[in-house]
């Protein structure tokens, strides 16, 4: 099984939700449907689906108002779902740990363009707006004010998700009592990081099935596959895991083909508007309006966001976490693993306001 790479979460989604479908709750699922949808670059979507997971119990306040919300959000070409997997109820959701289920309800919502929410697959492709992390953020602020929830107690977010919590606390800074974002930066992607991604791109718009978009679904494009998958794997996993992963030459051969395989599951044109999307992601500018406490969660060995160049604040309302490489970690992707990090999250959480 494929433990390592920015698409992997989404992969194990299935069998992890199998294995604990029998300890743990199961999350009610529903939609919004946003109508006439104006994106940042002015495009509009005449009806826009948005999916979302719920966990716990909404608590509601004098007004009606939810008054338990928290918000968690996932990380790139992945969805919700990555977020009810069986070690987020074991180090997160459970009595006594730091999210709760009987105190917190939770809200996590399928970003545009992923799982079930509103996405070029749908039918438009490339035809579908050209969406930006200020337009999921957007989204998101609707959605919950459509299930009755206008403060939050937290945002959390994983690598994309982290980055929209940046943008969160400065574009609703008075909506939550606390932020926490994991495996991310507050600046415009740059360097290796924007390389990777831009080879994503490239290998996928290169691609002589890929028609500028407008394959069949019956015949889509896979060349691609041999350069975003194994790339995603280097560059989200930690060379401890990799080695463990494939110890020979051999293994090594068997894994690639292994993660090729399985990139055959996700839609050329999804994840080219979801690896582009960062285009308008630069929160550097207005680190200021963050008001609200915030946790920052990194990871020593993560190669996408490495310590050297993570741009943290150093204000007295930020909180920042480096947990080291090792054993334990798995570069990038330590972010799935959340008993890694769990104590750093509920030590933050005992800072907040218990009651609002």
């Amino acid at each position: 099984m494929w433990k390592t790479g920015v698409i992997s979460a989404s992969l194990r989604t299935e069998l992890h939700s199998a294995q604990a479908a029998n300890s743990q709750p199961k999350p009610n699922d529903a939609f919004v449907d946003v109508h006439d949808f104006v994106f940042g670059d002015g495009e509009n979507l005449a009806s826009l689906k948005l999916h979302y997971l719920t966990l716990g119990t909404p608590r509601r306040d004098a007004s009606g108002a939810i008054a338990n919300g928290v918000l968690l959000l996932h990380g790139t070409a992945g969805s919700a779902a990555d977020l009810a997997q069986a070690a987020f109820f074991d180090a997160l959701y459970g009595a006594g740990e730091p999210l709760d289920l009987s105190r917190y309800f939770l809200v996590i919502p399928d970003a545009i363009g992923a799982g079930e929410s509103s996405k070029p697959s749908d039918g438009l492709r490339t035809h579908f707006p050209h969406y930006g992390y200020k337009d999921q953020v957007r989204a998101q602020h609707l959605l919950l004010e459509r299930i009755g929830i206008k403060h939050l107690k937290l945002v959390l977010g994983t690598s994309m998700g982290g980055m929209q919590t940046w943008l969160w606390g400065e574009m609703f800074p008075n909506d939550m009592d606390g932020l926490v974002a994991i495996a991310s930066t507050p600046a415009a992607i740059s360097g290796r990081n924007m390389i990777w991604r831009q080879m994503i791109s490239q290998a996928i718009r290169s691609d002589p099935a890929w028609k500028n978009g407008d394959y069949p679904k019956d015949s889509p494009p896979k060349n691609w596959i041999k350069t975003a998958i194994p790339l995603s794997a280097i560059m989200t996993g930690s060379a401890d895991q990799l080695q463990k992963q494939a110890p020979t030459r051999e293994t090594a051969i068997d894994l690639v083909e292994d993660l090729e395989a399985r990139g055959e599951a996700f839609d050329a044109n999804d994840l080219l508007y979801a690896f582009e999307s960062l285009a308008d992601y630069d929160p550097a500018p207005k680190l200021n309006a963050i008001i609200k406490p915030m946790l920052t969660i990194n990871f020593a060995d993560d190669l996408t966001n490495p310590p050297e160049l993570l741009h943290l604040p150093t204000a007295s309302n930020y909180t920042e976490v480096m947990f080291p490489g090792g054993p334990a970690s798995y570069g990038h992707m330590t972010l799935a693993h959340p008993a890694v990090w769990a104590s750093a999250l509920g030590s933050f959480l005992q800072r907040l306001p218990h009651e609002r």
